[in-house]
């Protein structure tokens, strides 16, 4: 079984350590959620969904403020007033970087999600 967003952020990655301004990832939809989140809190320029008919992707200006990122497997259930101790688990200091969870309102940051006193499941991280 693929993972299209492990093999994205892997991309996106790995293109930040080469230094590269540019990538390209296969299209899904929480490939493309998680594009947003990122592009919200200005970890990426911008992104586009290229389609020629066969296949779709997702074509990334990179900003370079990228250290690290990952999925977190597997997607462990976090309830909402445990989100403190699983952003000390995965983020190297507070306020360093992002928790990616999906929540039962969609894709969104960890403190988005404990500002709206939900819980959700750890998808991704960024810092």
């Amino acid at each position: 079984m693929v993972d299209h967003l492990a093999d994205a952020l892997n991309t996106i990655k790995t293109h930040e350590i080469a230094g590269q301004n540019r990538c390209t990832v296969r299209s899904s939809s929480i490939v493309g959620e998680v594009l947003r989140v990122l592009k919200e809190h200005r970890y990426l320029k911008d992104f586009k969904k290229t389609d020629d008919g066969r296949k779709t992707w997702y074509e990334i200006e990179l900003d370079g403020r990228i250290n690290d990122c990952g999925v977190i497997k597997p997607r462990f259930p976090v309830k909402r007033n445990e989100w403190a101790r699983k952003e000390e688990q995965y983020i190297p200091g507070i306020g360093v970087g992002l928790l990616i969870v999906s929540t039962s309102q969609g894709i969104m940051t960890n403190a988005d999600a404990e500002e709206k006193r939900i819980g959700g499941r750890l998808v991704a991280y960024i810092y």
